[in-house]
């Protein structure tokens, strides 16, 4: 297992709180307020970074397993595990945040745009993958069994990103046009955003991760217990 040190877990959780407050000051202050949607716009300032992270926490699974396929070690698969679990929670909050939105833009909670569809998809692969991953499926070869799904899964992650290109989507593109539509402003409080849920995204990856050690040192200690006692 790769070692959490305490310290940096608090300096990644302390500057996360610092960010999401700068991040609360920009969407609420800072940034103007849309002249179509008004105050429902601000929603965006949530979506798209809780978005943007669990296309990264997908791709974190997708590497990791490489990496157990490639090493063999546990601590991959241990942070690939971790990885999705954070994924799975990003992207269902961008689901949710995102109905809230398209609640007030599109009169209805949900429609089978290809971009919703997709995530949809995403989110339903990578919950069986931490269902299987709970499952202990595969038995003593159970690592290079969820490596192979944890590659497999990230297939859809292109998909997703790309979907409102591929396809007519009245899902909005915010990279496909210059500036996005958004004044200086609203780019200033998104990027600020995405810097704070990534500072987010750290301290749990970090933290879940610490624990997952702290569980299995815990399970080693409990066997030698059990092992001397049987003596």
């Amino acid at each position: 297992m790769f070692r959490i040190y305490p310290k940096i877990l608090t300096i990644f959780a302390c500057v996360s709180m610092a960010l999401m407050a700068v991040g609360q000051y920009a969407i609420w202050f800072h940034a103007p307020e849309e002249m179509t949607m008004g105050l429902v716009q601000k929603i965006f300032y949530f979506h798209l970074p809780l978005a943007w992270w669990s296309f990264v926490a997908f791709f974190g699974v997708c590497a990791a397993s490489v990496m157990v396929l490639w090493t063999g070690r546990e601590q991959w698969d241990v942070l690939a595990g971790v990885l999705a679990e954070i994924g799975v929670l990003f992207s269902g909050l961008a689901l949710v945040t995102g109905s809230l939105w398209g609640r007030a833009a599109w009169n209805t909670w949900w429609t089978w745009d290809p971009r919703l569809s997709t995530t949809l998809v995403m989110w339903f692969v990578y919950a069986g993958y931490l269902v299987l991953r709970s499952a202990d499926v595969g038995g003593t070869k159970g690592a290079k069994v969820r490596a192979v799904l944890g590659i497999v899964a990230f297939l859809d992650v292109p998909l997703v990103f790309l979907s409102a290109r591929l396809w007519r989507s009245i899902h909005p593109a915010v990279l496909a046009s210059r500036g996005g539509g958004l004044e200086p402003e609203m780019w200033t409080a998104v990027w600020i955003n995405v810097l704070a849920w990534g500072a987010m995204f750290g301290t749990l990856v970090l933290a879940r991760y610490h624990g997952a050690g702290l569980k299995r040192r815990v399970e080693a200690a409990l066997i030698g217990i059990q092992e001397k006692t049987l003596q």
